[in-house]
């Protein structure tokens, strides 16, 4: 689904992503990790078009989309959440939806249409309630955002990227500020989606992901320096060496 060939992104003098070869297929659920400042972020946003790079291609579904914009890219089946939650605060959980549903869907694009089309129409409707159901928050759809709990909103920030209806999902630290009984469901819900799409997940929490994904990629200082099963990347010396400090001693399971 995604390919990249030496992928590179210079910000000045600083090299964030280095020459970086990744490839995911179809129903492969993968994990990114490695040291912060190694550049996985920066790879996720080379990849969904927020950055372009300095160097290199990328490839969805055999299309180069090196210099596609954002927009079109997530047309295309490609979608996204990030670090720190993205959601607007200032409307309310039914409408941070429906804006998503409405705007990207094709025949939506133009903005005359954008704007004047009605949003209550049925099928919107359908795909924002089922939507809501996935992450549990039917019961709180009229509510302002502004008053989720901080996990409510992560939730939210997926039931957004659903009503994209995307082939692949990059979750970019989603347990990221939440506490253990958030990140459980959360985790519950990431084991659902597997079921659906193909995912990517960039996380610290190594242990919280090891039952999720099938394939590990290691990054540090810019460079993928490792990719395998996640038994062999954990006790691969080098990826020890640079995550944990430390290449002798049992592997970390």
């Amino acid at each position: 689904m995604i390919q990249t060939d030496g992928l590179t992104k210079q910000f000045g003098s600083l090299t964030a992503v280095n020459g970086v070869n990744f490839q995911i297929t179809e129903g492969q659920h993968s994990g990114i990790i490695g040291p912060n400042g190694s550049g996985k972020t920066t790879l996720f946003n080379l990849l969904t078009g927020f950055f372009l790079p300095t160097r290199g291609t990328i490839l969805f579904e055999g299309r180069d989309v090196t210099k596609v914009p954002i927009y079109q890219r997530v047309c295309m089946g490609m979608a996204r959440t990030f670090q720190l939650v993205s959601v607007f605060n200032t409307m309310t959980v039914w409408e941070n939806l429906v804006l998503s549903g409405i705007r990207f869907r094709n025949e939506e694009t133009v903005a005359f249409r954008f704007f004047l089309r009605n949003i209550r129409r049925e099928k919107i409707q359908q795909s924002c309630y089922e939507a809501l159901g996935e992450v549990g928050l039917l019961s709180k759809a009229r509510i302002p955002t502004s008053e989720l709990s901080y996990g409510d909103k992560r939730m939210l920030e997926i039931g957004i990227v659903l009503t994209l209806h995307p082939k692949v999902l990059l979750l970019d630290e989603p347990f990221s500020g939440l506490s253990d009984h958030e990140i459980h469901h959360v985790l519950n819900l990431i084991h659902r989606l597997k079921e659906k799409l193909t995912v990517v997940i960039i996380e610290h929490k190594i242990s919280k992901i090891l039952g999720l994904v099938d394939r590990l990629f290691v990054m540090n200082g810019g460079r993928l320096i490792c990719e395998g099963s996640p038994e062999e990347v954990l006790c691969n010396p080098e990826v020890r060496e640079c995550y944990w400090g430390k290449e002798e001693g049992d592997c970390l399971r």
